[in-house]
């Protein structure tokens, strides 16, 4: 066999196919754009399923690329030899094109000629047929021509040798095998019997079939071919190691995780485990977040997988007494490694760095605290004679500390305890509900979830509201709490028409609201417009005059003025993303929006506040892209179209094959299905008036448009007015006004304090005859009436001077609560006074609490009663310090 590099591997492989005729397609994503339905690309082929379907490929019948997937279904077996949650698949596809006998010919040149395997050594599986399928003689016939031994030809069940999904493009496949030189295993020794001798290298998928609903098979008019061989695992069995954290992309950070820790990679199993968890882990994230600089780690979605593997990967190196600084070293190793194969790594280097340190940096900050939370919680739990944590104990990890559940799960299993993952999941679910109660969607409507699920599939409602916000329309189905065929005045329910204007609440827009007209005057009022089951639209509101039922012919008109705001909103939207992204970076991605005709709220991932000058940046871009009246164009077109236009996508929603392309002239693109200004310039004005953070990573603007923002000037104009008025001065002057003022303030501040000092210390008095001598230590400890905190301190300052060396302890009540100062010198120090733990001594005397710095410490309590004992007690605590 040879030996390769990763990038010689790579490099090979793809050169061996463009020889045949291949075209390099490239590598797409990490993250899946949401047209799958999954987080992550988890296979080379993933990304080809519509063209292996039979839609052509623009670049031709003949693939090959190697493509980075992440796959986390088995994250719990990483730590072993060989699993890993980010692998290198390479692949090769002919789409149409080539079928088994080309396929079977060049399999056998690549492991011959390309890596040098012998003729010996070599086994193929071909599926053994079955009561849906025949025996696939052909794959063993072209197997044999190829150069495979006849005698290491297998037939294996479909379990073993037949790939397809539910239903779709399937067909049998033939794995290859490398023979190692030791005795069978017995008699049915062969692939598949897991005794060592035979290992996989590759597998030849013939998608030859097409299987329906009904389970049965039928021939495809386009027969296909996938080939898919990890990288990894290929280029550990060619450079002779059964570890993969032995080859070249791994062990340099193995080497240094070893030199850090001090310990020697496999010197144990529980070390060495979280040696590859925490390279792996790692690798991951710096693939993830380094891929286009848009996934961060958050509470939802592929940013909490993300936000896991980090979390995890932090806990292994603390397992190795490894800090944050040794995780970005692994992070940087990799960084190098992957550079000329991945090219965004260096583009976004020191993004990838920084956002990996910030999420280290906000786990430790609460690993130690959760960390003894998790201890209570088990003590709790094992003193309760229980083996299981409770699932609301999970959650309130997760909730408040960030523990993934999974962690706590793995961290209890060490420990010989289990999780209820159910309870957990209920929790998590019943704050979700909490949360949904509280949104200003409709949450509780007349008409409940499922009124309107048995409706026959044929009565729709087509939507017309992009281009009218009048129709004609007929009723096709009406509800109350229940299906009902009329709504009498008075009566509260929803109304579904067969075409509607009204827009339904989707993609964070709110729907619209309006009126329902009938025959004879009858007036239905919309308070609200959702989505039900069926792709239907239903009008929630009032009849409000006469009577509707199933069948009438009605008009349905939308709130002009109510459309028109949040057109407004939602199209400045799109604006405020696109500035966000030039001004931030493109990390930028919405986590969420909402607009209705008041404002636009809009979530987006970024590690930190705003300052001020990004947030004028930000308005001043969208204002200026506003007057710049930007047409808004809107365009249906498939999935792939609206990818070449560079069109932004919503991570996690799931487009169909048709997508609708909203265009702010050249500066916005964006697939969006809700209703639009058709001129930037009707949106008026922007103002942001206001920028939090929501979740890790994740911060909120609000902002008005139009009229709104017009009446947010108009309100900030008046109470402006009015602050003047109320300091007798002009708006224009009133800056000028207000120093003035403060620095009166200030004067007047620092005459009160020096006045309080003076009273404090008449107060007090001459307490020279209330110093007593401790053990060799000077001590005064007395009481004064009606001094606050900042008066104590002061005060206390003062004594301590006037007495040289020693230890101040002064008490005061003011308003009915105590107040105490304890202060001990350089050389009280040395001979054991603690102004910390004296005060937390003789706190409670006084009804509280405190404590500080061995220099000065100070309390507070609410038991007035308890001064004379507390400054008796100062003199035994004391005394206790310095014996």
């Amino acid at each position: 066999m040879k030996q390769f590099t990763a990038n010689e591997l790579r490099k090979a492989w793809k050169d061996f196919y463009i020889k045949r005729g291949h075209v390099d397609c490239g590598a797409v994503s990490l993250v899946s754009d949401g047209s799958t339905g999954v987080m992550f690309n988890v296979a080379g082929m993933q990304p080809l399923m519509p063209y292996l379907l039979g839609k052509k490929h623009p670049m031709g019948t003949r693939l090959c690329n190697v493509q980075g997937c992440v796959r986390t279904n088995d994250i719990d077996s990483v730590g072993d030899k060989s699993h890993g949650t980010f692998f290198e698949m390479m692949g090769s596809w002919s789409l149409g094109d080539y079928f088994k006998k080309e396929r079977c010919q060049w399999s056998y040149e690549l492991l011959t000629e390309l890596f040098g395997f012998d003729r010996d050594h070599l086994a193929a599986t071909v599926f053994a047929g079955d009561e849906n399928a025949p025996r696939d003689e052909e794959g063993a016939k072209y197997r044999i021509e190829s150069g495979f031994k006849p005698e290491n030809i297998f037939y294996l069940p479909a379990e073993d040798n037949w790939w397809g999904l539910e239903y779709g493009p399937c067909g049998p496949d033939s794995e290859m095998f490398y023979v190692k030189d030791i005795p069978d295993c017995g008699p049915d020794c062969g692939p598949g019997c897991h005794c060592g001798k035979y290992t996989e290298i590759g597998n030849d998928v013939f998608m030859q079939y097409e299987k329906h609903h009904d389970g049965s098979l039928t021939p495809l008019s386009q027969k296909n071919v996938d080939t898919g061989w990890g990288l990894e695992r290929i280029l550990a069995f060619l450079n002779g190691v059964d570890d993969v954290y032995k080859i070249d992309l791994h062990a340099p950070v193995i080497a240094y995780i070893a030199k850090e820790s001090g310990i020697a990679y496999e010197a144990d199993e529980k070390s060495t485990r979280s040696m590859r968890i925490l390279a792996d882990h790692t690798r991951t994230a710096v693939m993830l977040i380094g891929d286009e600089a848009k996934l961060l780690p958050s509470n939802t979605g592929a940013g909490y997988i993300l936000r896991r593997l980090i979390r995890r990967a932090v806990r292994h190196a603390r397992a190795l007494g490894l800090k944050k600084e040794q995780i970005l070293g692994v992070a940087t190793i990799y960084l190098d490694e992957y550079s000329e194969s991945y090219p965004n790594l260096v583009k976004y280097r020191e993004f990838v760095l920084r956002e990996l340190g910030r999420e280290i940096d906000r786990f430790e900050s609460t690993l130690e605290n959760g960390m003894k939370e998790f201890k209570k919680i088990l003590d709790k739990t094992s003193s309760e004679g229980k083996k299981t944590v409770d699932g609301k104990d999970a959650f309130f990890l997760y909730d408040t500390f960030g523990f993934p559940v999974e962690l706590t799960v793995e961290l209890a299993e060490e420990e010989g305890f289990t999780v209820d993952e159910d309870g957990f999941a209920k929790a998590m679910e019943e704050q979700k509900q909490k949360a949904r109660d509280n949104q200003n969607f409709s949450a509780n409507l007349t008409t409940g979830a499922g009124v309107f699920d048995s409706l026959d599939e044929s009565v729709k409602s087509e939507f017309v509201g992009y281009t009218s916000i009048t129709a004609d329309g007929k009723i096709v189905a009406m509800a109350d709490e229940e299906l009902s065929d009329e709504l009498t005045a008075g009566s509260k329910g929803s109304i579904i028409t067969d075409v509607t204007p009204f827009y339904g609440t989707m993609g964070g827009q709110v729907g619209d609201i309006g009126v329902i007209e009938g025959a004879n005057g009858a007036k239905f009022t919309v308070t609200d417009t959702i989505h039900v089951a069926g792709g239907r639209t239903a009008h929630v509101g009032e009849v409000t005059e006469g009577s509707f039922k199933v069948g009438d012919a009605v008009k349905l008109c939308v709130d002009a003025e109510n459309r028109a705001k949040t057109c407004r909103n939602h199209s400045a939207t799109h604006l405020l993303q696109k500035a966000l992204q030039e001004v931030l970076g493109d990390h930028v991605e919405q986590a969420g929006s909402y607009q209705d005709p008041d404002k636009t709220r809009f979530d987006f991932s970024h590690h930190q506040a705003m300052t001020a000058e990004e947030i004028k940046k930000v308005e001043d871009l969208v204002n200026e892209k506003i007057a710049a009246a930007l047409p808004v164009v809107t365009e249906e077109m498939t999935m792939e179209e609206a990818k070449k236009t560079g069109a932004m996508a919503l991570f996690g929603e799931k487009y169909g094959e048709r997508v609708r392309v909203v265009k702010m002239g050249d500066f916005s693109i964006e697939l969006c299905g809700g209703t639009h200004v058709s001129n930037t310039s009707h949106v008026g004005i922007f103002k942001i008036v206001s920028e939090s953070g929501v979740a890790a990573g994740v911060r909120r603007i609000e902002a008005l448009t139009g009229s709104n923002a017009r009446n947010y000037y108009r309100d900030v104009e008046n109470k402006l007015e009015e602050a003047a008025k109320a300091l007798k001065t002009t708006p224009a002057d009133i800056n000028d006004h207000i120093k003035k003022l403060q620095e009166e303030l200030k004067a007047l501040k620092s005459e009160n304090e020096s006045l309080k000092s003076k009273e404090a210390q008449a107060a007090l008095g001459d307490v020279g005859d209330q110093v007593k001598e401790v053990k060799g230590v000077k001590l005064l400890a007395t009481s004064v009436k009606g001094v606050d905190m900042n008066g104590l301190r002061d005060l206390g300052d003062q004594m301590k001077t006037k007495l040289g060396e020693g230890v101040v302890v002064l008490i005061s009540e003011l308003d009915g609560k105590v107040n105490l100062v304890t202060m001990a010198t350089d050389g009280a120090m040395a001979k054991g006074a603690h102004a910390g733990n004296l005060v937390k001594a003789i706190a409670p005397k006084v009804g509280g609490g405190g404590g500080g710095r061995p220099n000065m410490a100070q309390a507070g309590g609410k038991n007035p009663a308890g001064i004379a004992d507390a400054i008796a007690e100062a003199e035994k605590v004391l005394g206790e310090q310095i014996g």
